[in-house]
C-alpha cells in the first residue's frame, strides 16, 4: 500500500481545493463547448479528500452507518483519518474502488407515509464529495440565473424573494411545476449523457455510473438494482438530479408572466 502521499492540514486542503475549483470554474466560463479531461487524478489528490473528509465528518450525517456499520466517528476512532484516506487514495489510483450497496431507511412523513433514504458508507459518502468538489464548478456555469435547487450559495428563500421582486415589480403569473418521483425516476442514461457533455475523463464517467449502479439494501436484507432513480439522502443524490435538469429552467421574457425560479434541480 502507498503511504507516502503528503496529507495536507484542513485549512492547507480548503485552499488549494478553491484553487483547484476556481480555475475548473473559469475554464469552463470562459468555453462553453469544452469537455474536461484529466480529471480523476484531482478526485485523488491529497487535499481534495482531505477536504472531502473534513466535510462528510461535520455533516449530520456522519452519526448514520452505511452497510459496513462504520459510522464517521468508528473511523476516526478505530481506524484513522490517515488510514482511511490513504486507502481511498491508493484504490482509486488503482482503479480498485468500487461503491458498497447503500442501506435503505423509512423516515416518517405526514399522513403515515415514509420516505425512502439511502444511507452510503462513509467511505463512500468521501468519494461522492471528492467527485462533487471536481465536477460543481465545472457544471455550475452552465446553469441558469433561476435555478437554485442543491446549488452552492443558493437556497429555497432565494427563491422566493425573487418571486417577490417579480411580483412586485408588475408581474403577474407565476406558474408552479413539480417532478414526480424525480429521486425514483430520474434516468440513469440522461445523467450520464449531460456529464458527457462536459466531460470527456472515462474514468470520472465510470465512477458516477458505479454509484448510480451501486444498488439498495433494503431493511429486510433485500438487494434491489434498479434501473433507474438515485437514493435520496446521498451526496451525488442532489447532484445528479441538478446536472441531469440544470437546462430545463427558464425565467420568461414576456411581460407580465414569470416562471417559478427552479427549487428542485
Amino acid at each position: 500500500m502507498n503511504t507516502d502521499a503528503s496529507w495536507p492540514t484542513v485549512e492547507m486542503a480548503k485552499a488549494r481545493v478553491l484553487r483547484i475549483q476556481t480555475k475548473l470554474h473559469q475554464w469552463a466560463t470562459d468555453d462553453p463547448n469544452r469537455r474536461f479531461d484529466d480529471l480523476y487524478n484531482l478526485v485523488h489528490d491529497p487535499a481534495v479528500l482531505v477536504d472531502a473528509w473534513t466535510r462528510v465528518r461535520s455533516n449530520r450525517g456522519a452519526r448514520s452507518a452505511g452497510v459496513d456499520g462504520r459510522t464517521a466517528h468508528h473511523i476516526t476512532a478505530v481506524v484513522g483519518e490517515q488510514g482511511l484516506l490513504t486507502e481511498l487514495r491508493d484504490d482509486l489510483k488503482a482503479r480498485r474502488f468500487t461503491p458498497e450497496l447503500v442501506r435503505e431507511a423509512m423516515i416518517p412523513k405526514r399522513g403515515s407515509k415514509y420516505r425512502r433514504l439511502g444511507i452510503a458508507t462513509v467511505r463512500d459518502r468521501v468519494v461522492q464529495a471528492a467527485l462533487k468538489t471536481v465536477l460543481e464548478p465545472i457544471l455550475e456555469a452552465d446553469f441558469k440565473p433561476c435555478s437554485y435547487g442543491f446549488r452552492p450559495g443558493r437556497r429555497v428563500h432565494d427563491a422566493i424573494a425573487e418571486i417577490h421582486f417579480f411580483t412586485s415589480h408588475s408581474y403577474e403569473w407565476v406558474v408552479e411545476g413539480d417532478i414526480k418521483a424525480c429521486f425514483d425516476e430520474i434516468s440513469h442514461v440522461g445523467i450520464q449523457d449531460r456529464l458527457r457533455a462536459r466531460v470527456a475523463d472515462k474514468r470520472i464517467l465510470l465512477l458516477v455510473k458505479a454509484f448510480l449502479k451501486a444498488g439498495i439494501l433494503s431493511r429486510e436484507g433485500v438487494e434491489r438494482h434498479p434501473i433507474t432513480g438515485t437514493p435520496q439522502g446521498g451526496i451525488l443524490c442532489r447532484c445528479s438530479v441538478t446536472w441531469r435538469s440544470r437546462s430545463s429552467t427558464s425565467t420568461s421574457s414576456r411581460p407580465g408572466r414569470a416562471s417559478v425560479p427552479d427549487t428542485h434541480a
